[in-house]
């Protein structure tokens, strides 16, 4: 375990202190009730990762409003006082076990597979995102064209992010991540064929815009001492290839901008968290977001194993690594590699995709841990 002990030094996120730099990563789980109430099988799903060493969870993306923001059919939500009451235990639960416990805000845009709300989509644009939609997310299909965003949309969207974001508080989370990322709402303002607005919120610039004053009305919302991070990436859902037109020079200005927002960390995602992001012989997308926003930074991407969460974190200037498959495989992934266990493959079949279960490593982990 010594060579990867940088693995479990603490941490820090705003004023929140971490036990080692491995989190959870966000995963869609469509495991809540219809009406967007968090249940106890999501209790048992998160805990399952407490229990098994990470320092940090990040939660599913979490609606935030009950009009257009809701991406799939039993998303939870934090729109309500129902939803607040709903999460509260389960974040007592994983605080339990000593886990900090972070809730991922999000808008789905145009990116859409259900909503119990509404039929329409808004989006910066009247045009709808490429790709089909997902099976086992609930959708079929093209996406719908989405409702170009008006004024009104503008402001009701970010008084939405900010009322969650309260929200989240209320219900004992420790922080709050802004989606930025994936092909949804915030990401289609940073994407060329979605954003072909001519006004402020047109283009890179406009879409950096609105994200500016997104994260500071949920500062505002919260308070200084509360977490705020956000997170990014170039590729979507439905358009993984996807890379920002200029490149290292739009991740300069985009992580710098970022930089200078009231922000406790950048969470970047991308196919190999520590592979170039913008081409050959550039910097990966983590590298880059440290390097230009002098913020934490959070690396996700193929980095479930050790040597490649070491690497994320002394090459490429992580401060955190976050595993998404990695962890449904090993729940336990801090226990093991610091107890020197081998760490079991990513087997989908395995694991019911993409609801909230885990297969039950109870009994190896127990033996494991002994030895």
């Amino acid at each position: 375990m010594s060579q990867y002990s940088t693995l479990f030094e603490s941490g820090k996120l705003g004023n929140v202190a971490t036990s080692n730099r491995y989190i959870v990563a966000p995963m869609t789980r469509v495991s809540a009730e219809s009406d967007g109430r968090a249940n106890n099988r999501m209790r048992d799903y998160y805990e399952r990762y407490a229990k098994g060493g990470f320092g940090a969870i990040i939660s599913e993306g979490i609606y935030i409003d009950e009009k257009h923001s809701q991406g799939y059919f039993n998303q939870p939500g934090l729109a309500s006082d129902n939803h607040v009451d709903a999460w509260k235990p389960i974040v007592d639960t994983v605080h339990n076990h000593g886990t900090a416990f972070i809730a991922q805000l999000m808008h789905a845009g145009a990116q859409t597979q259900g909503n119990a709300y509404t039929d329409e989509t808004i989006a910066p644009s009247a045009v709808a995102p490429k790709g089909e939609q997902l099976g086992f997310y609930g959708g079929s299909g093209p996406f719908k064209t989405p409702k170009e965003m008006t004024d009104h949309d503008f402001a009701q969207v970010q008084e939405a992010f900010a009322l969650t974001a309260t929200q989240a508080k209320k219900a004992g989370f420790d922080g709050v991540e802004i989606h930025g990322a994936n092909g949804y709402l915030l990401d289609e303002f940073l994407t060329n064929y979605m954003n072909q607005r001519t006004d402020r919120y047109g283009g890179l610039e406009g879409g950096l815009t609105f994200i500016q004053e997104i994260v500071n009305a949920v500062r505002d919302a919260v308070g200084a001492d509360f977490m705020v991070g956000i997170r990014l990436s170039q590729g979507k859902v439905a358009d993984q290839e996807y890379r920002w037109p200029g490149g290292e020079k739009d991740a300069k200005h985009i992580f710098s901008t970022l930089g200078d927002l009231p922000l406790d960390y950048i969470h970047v995602t991308d196919g190999d968290g520590t592979a170039s992001g913008f081409g050959e012989g550039t910097r990966s997308m983590a590298k880059a977001a440290r390097e230009e926003s002098n913020l934490p930074v959070m690396a996700n991407g193929k980095l479930g194993h050790p040597g490649q969460a070491l690497k994320a974190v002394t090459d490429e200037k992580a401060d955190f690594v976050t595993l998404g498959t990695g962890a449904l495989a090993n729940p336990d992934t801090p226990n093991l590699v610091s107890n020197g266990n081998d760490l079991r493959e990513f087997d989908a079949e395995s694991i019911l995709f993409p609801e909230a279960y885990i297969k039950d490593h109870e009994l190896s982990l127990d033996i494991q841990t002994k030895k």
